[in-house]
């Protein structure tokens, strides 16, 4: 069944044209994915879809038949509902008889109760009910009675997307839906989606979602769409494909525009109407030109350096007045060019930890040191007050029109400003037309203005567009100081993280390793227990002794020594990545480049003679 089909639709703002001629159609049953740079007008066309927003034109075609329903970004709830209220708060005959069933418990009517009740068990209004209470507790809220206006924005957001679940739809339109989720609600979405009937148009930066839950792509890029069969891993193939037949069509256009621009300068008079043909055709070769995508951006790293010591976490833990301890025992040493992702569930203090470790507050138990040349860059979830008046190139010159790295590279704000996707036309935009996920992009640019050597990141990947979030990796691939990163994004994690530290139930721990690894593993474990659960072994009686077992494998001492090696090898090669990219940003620094060589070499050498021992003990374990 065909849902809507839109043709050669525009929109625009002013004389900015957010897109034009977009032309698509929605099945049932599809799940398409929609992705471009923030501002492009993602979240305007899902309102013109949902029909929240007009077109300026073209055709938006809905099947009547077809339930349609949109989850923004930030939900809306009638003030004073309670949370199992808003849940159910629709226009639906079947959610209509929930609200007079509820009214009329609370009024006291028992001959209304009755009566309705009738009337639930006919339109199995009772399976609705449950419904909405299962998929409030797969979301974490579990207080049915709390009033909405008490809750969280994540909370809220929570809720929005409860209520988006349960509404039976023919199309569901979701905007960012997986912001201030954690991993296993997300995991859990994932499948929920994936096994929904129902169709989907969404929109998210969260890449392993989309590889996981669609089929289809759309991309908004320079005011054009283009769509793509298959998830996003092919659609980065595709796109590709894509781009180099731009490109070879791009060559041969300024192979054009050279030769009709030299046709320009010679001063050839337009009178003739085969010369202002000509001439217009040259204006228009330019303006495509000037629309090209920015690929292959320059990236600069704008730290400072670092000193031996930076962060020494010893036996740390923080505990709000009058309340438990959100975690303890937390021992690390810091060492140059440490990746370190913290994930957990939410509220078990992730954010806080961040906030313990750049000295915002005070642990109520345990010491921390931290190093006389840490200089830190605190990307938090809240946006500062920006003055909006201002132009996106004055609030960045605010701190410097150049910094200076630890290469000597001295970087103009406005190269910055190109290497974060802001062209030449948005350096002179006012704040105030900037979009969401443009104002945290800039956020996040006047930070690193400030020339950070430890980046404390909280969320950043919340309303960051992919190609931001490519340009962000990038820089971090290149970047010189240490990174501590709150994430839910687990392609983020990946990407940026070779360490873990988690957060559960008051405790830590650390992982070596990557989030897909870590989570392989956990599930792994899971998996032996449920076996084990299973086993008819496993169902001995309290009578029975186990089998004595005989001891095989290292010593205490072996296991003590695989320990430190475990810990110190990612560390060395953590260390070797950041010589490697201070190499390749020296440049014709030579003497630097030597220095760092030598650097490089001993550093090598550590990572090999730690692997080499690491094997020899894994050898003896198996034995």
């Amino acid at each position: 069944m065909n849902i809507l089909t839109l043709d050669k639709v525009k929109k625009s703002y002013g004389l900015r044209v957010l897109f034009d001629d977009v032309t698509f159609a929605v099945d049932g049953g599809q799940k398409l994915g929609l992705i471009g740079l923030n501002g492009a007008g993602k979240t305007t066309l899902l309102k013109i879809i949902a029909g929240l927003a007009e077109a300026d034109s073209g055709e938006i075609w809905k099947n009547q038949k077809a339930r349609i329903h949109f989850l923004p970004q930030e939900p809306q709830f009638l003030p004073g509902r309670t949370v199992l209220e808003s849940v159910l708060d629709g226009d639906l005959p079947v959610m209509q008889l929930l609200r007079r069933y509820e009214e009329a418990v609370q009024r006291g009517d028992d001959e209304g109760v009755v009566k309705l009740t009738e009337e639930m068990d006919a339109s199995h209004a009772w399976e609705l009910e449950q419904h909405a209470k299962v998929i409030l507790q797969k979301l974490g809220i579990d207080d049915l009675t709390q009033r909405v206006d008490e809750l969280s924005g994540g909370q809220r957001k929570r809720l929005g997307l409860a209520r988006a679940l349960i509404m039976p739809c023919d199309l569901l339109i979701m905007d960012e839906p997986t912001n201030h989720l954690d991993d296993k609600t997300i995991l859990w979405l994932e499948a929920y989606l994936r096994d929904s009937k129902a169709a989907l148009i969404v929109s998210t930066h969260d890449r392993y979602f989309l590889d996981t839950v669609v089929d289809s792509m759309i991309e908004l890029d320079r005011g054009h769409v283009y769509t793509y069969e298959g998830n996003y891993a092919a659609y980065l193939e595709l796109r590709q494909a894509r781009l180099e037949q731009e490109e070879a069509s791009a060559e041969k256009r300024r192979n054009l525009i050279r030769r009709e621009t030299a046709w320009i300068r010679r001063g050839a008079q337009a009178r003739s109407t085969k010369q202002k043909a000509r001439r217009d055709r040259y204006e228009q070769l330019c303006a495509i030109e000037d629309g090209k995508p920015v690929e292959n951006v320059e990236i600069f790293d704008t730290s400072v350096r670092l000193g031996k010591t930076i962060l020494d976490i010893d036996d740390v833990a923080f505990a709000y007045p009058g309340q438990e301890a959100l975690f303890s025992g937390v021992t690390y040493h810091v060492v140059k060019h440490d990746r370190i992702g913290i994930i957990g569930e939410n509220g078990v203090g992730k954010s806080t930890m961040l906030k313990v470790l750049s000295g915002e507050l005070q642990p109520t138990a345990g010491t921390l040191t931290i190093g006389q040349t840490v200089r830190f860059g605190f990307f938090t979830q809240q946006l500062p007050e920006f003055d909006e008046s201002m132009r996106v190139i004055d609030y960045i010159q605010e701190r410097g029109h150049f910094v200076t790295n630890q290469f000597g590279q001295r970087i103009s704000a406005t190269r910055l400003l190109e290497q974060f996707l802001f062209s030449d036309e948005m350096q002179y935009t006012y704040i105030y037309k900037l979009s969401g996920g443009e104002r945290r992009r800039l956020y996040l640019l006047r930070l690193l203005m400030e020339q950070p050597n430890v980046l404390l990141l909280d969320e950043p990947t919340n309303d960051l567009d992919i190609p931001t979030l490519t340009v962000l990796e990038r820089y971090l691939d290149t970047y010189q100081g240490v990174v501590l990163v709150v994430s839910h994004d687990r392609y983020f994690l990946d990407r940026v993280a070779d360490k873990l530290f988690i957060i559960e139930n008051g405790t830590w721990k650390r992982y070596y390793g990557d989030y897909s690894d870590y989570l392989a593993e956990t599930l792994a474990v899971r998996s032996e227990k449920d076996d084990v659960k299973k086993s008819p072994a496993a169902a001995q009686s309290k009578g029975e002794a186990a089998p004595v077992a005989r001891k095989v494998g290292l010593t205490a001492r072996q296991e003590e020594e695989l320990r430190r090696i475990l810990e110190e090898l990612p560390q060395y090669e953590g260390l070797l990545k950041g010589i490697n990219a201070a190499i390749a940003a020296a440049g014709s620094d030579y003497e630097q480049v030597e220095s760092l060589l030598k650097e490089q070499q001993e550093t090598q050498r550590k990572v090999d003679e730690l692997t080499e021992r690491w094997c020899e003990m894994e050898d003896l374990k198996a034995e």
